[in-house]
């Protein structure tokens, strides 16, 4: 699928393998600095790079790469995963253009869309809630350490 898309400076483009360490680096900067992902990869450009993903997207904020998002296959669903935001531009509406961009991709895979996230991520809780996703579930986990305890499932806005 290839699709981009511009709105308040923001572009939203399909990851190129060029992109692969920048994204590396932003990832190590995001997991220092706000712990996501809570349990660092060994391998973090193959982490990155799930077998299972729909599509990989950046986005882009004058040129610079600004955010990650990969849209996985499960069964014959989709799921938002690897999404992050560098920390210097947060609350700017990034993380909910590249959530938007995965609800459009899913539809247009034909597939029912979803996400996960550990509770220890408020500021990801937020921002789904805010963007009209809904909490459907949680599920007790043990190798969150004592970050986390549970993994929250939510579900997209109805498309209208």
């Amino acid at each position: 699928m290839t699709d981009s898309f511009r709105e308040g400076g923001v572009r939203v483009r399909e990851r190129r393998d060029e992109d692969l360490d920048v994204c590396a680096e932003l990832l190590r900067v995001v997991h220092e600095q706000a712990g996501y992902p809570i349990n660092w990869p060994a391998h973090p450009r193959g982490w990155l790079t799930p077998a299972s993903r729909l599509g990989c997207w950046v986005a882009e904020l004058d040129g610079r790469v600004v955010g990650h998002v990969v849209l996985t296959a499960v069964g014959e669903r989709a799921e938002v995963e690897r999404l992050f935001v560098d920390p210097t531009v947060t609350r700017k509406g990034i993380g909910r253009r590249l959530l938007d961009h995965c609800v459009t991709a899913a539809a247009g895979f034909g597939r029912e869309l979803s996400l996960e996230v550990v509770d220890n991520r408020g500021a990801a809780v937020h921002l789904y809630r805010r963007a009209g996703w809904t909490e459907t579930t949680r599920t007790p986990i043990d190798w969150g350490g004592e970050h986390a305890t549970e993994l929250i499932r939510f579900s997209p806005p109805a498309r209208t």
